[in-house]
């Protein structure tokens, strides 16, 4: 996690993020006279742009990122990804160690399961896929990126919820589209998987206060989730 406290001297600081956590820090280290540049991997149309300096998309594998550190004359990287981008974080890992740029991690506590809860634990999209019942009303709370692994049920009913309009039409037989953020309120969640009718919610365990709502209104509906785990 990082430090609390402000380390002494201002410091040139890459956060990875789009993450509250990200925001937050950048917020807390611009306060303290820090340059910070957040960087975003730009899936959104609309992002909250935090404090500080905003560099939008990739850096082309860890040689890029290398090569940006070094140019940049970056002295600390902070990791405040998404906890399933596993990809961006073994990266940058690897990009840090060879720039020789000191590396912090946020790490976003997974949920736990309460009572009342009824969770299927699942280790993929595949796997989560292949667990809904036929006829099934499903609630997906996932990013574009990551709803292909369903087209193949078209013996369910799919809401997808969204913060962007796709570009292209979504690949299942049976579907409404929703476009929004998800919302910390239980209440509004659970007034929506209501007016759906859902029956089963397909989430990552991603963690944070942000995307708990759905959580908490599916126990409170009992309505099973599959929990994607890291």
């Amino acid at each position: 996690m990082p430090p609390d406290h402000p380390t002494s001297g201002a410091s040139k600081i890459l956060i990875l993020g789009g993450t509250t956590e990200a925001r937050a820090l950048a917020e807390r280290l611009v306060a303290e006279g820090h340059h910070v540049i957040t960087s975003l991997a730009g899936r959104t149309a609309d992002p909250a742009i935090p404090p500080g300096d905003i560099r939008i998309g990739g850096f082309g594998g860890v040689d890029g990122l290398v090569r940006y550190l070094r140019e940049e004359k970056i002295t600390r990287v902070i990791d405040a990804t998404h906890p399933f981008a596993r990809q961006v974080s073994e990266n940058t890992a690897t990009a840090c160690a060879a720039a020789g740029v000191p590396l912090e991690t946020v790490d976003r506590p997974q949920w736990q399961p309460q009572p009342g809860d009824q969770w299927i634990d699942v280790s993929s999209l595949t796997e989560a896929a292949a667990a809904l019942p036929a006829g099934a009303t499903v609630f997906l709370a996932l990013g574009r990126q990551y709803i292909s692994a369903f087209e193949g049920r078209d013996d369910c009913h799919f809401v997808v919820r969204m913060v962007d309009r796709p570009e292209h039409r979504l690949p299942f037989r049976s579907h409404d589209l929703l476009l929004g953020k998800p919302s910390p309120d239980a209440a509004k969640e659970a007034a929506l998987f209501t007016l759906y009718r859902i029956t089963h919610l397909v989430a990552r365990n991603s963690g944070g206060d942000a995307g708990y709502g759905k959580i908490a209104a599916a126990r409170a509906l009992g309505i099973p989730v599959m929990m994607i785990g890291r």
